[in-house]
């Protein structure tokens, strides 16, 4: 029964180190994609009519009566 343990274990393992590069490109995908979404934000918040709507809320909050 221990051998069939052994021999069970080293396949396990042996399967686990098939997918060793997946992680690295997971991340990389990831960091590519965070990226994209930063500069669409950026690009959002930059424009004209968001910014003077957000200096427009700033000089609200600062303009109020506490």
């Amino acid at each position: 029964m221990h051998r069939k343990t052994k021999e069970a274990a080293v396949r396990l393992r042996r399967k686990g180190r098939g997918d060793a590069g997946m992680v690295t490109s997971e991340y990389a995908m990831g960091i590519i994609a965070a990226v994209g979404f930063a500069l669409l934000l950026y690009e959002v918040v930059t424009s004209g009519q968001v910014r003077a709507e957000l200096q427009d809320i700033v000089k609200k909050a600062l303009n109020a009566r506490m």
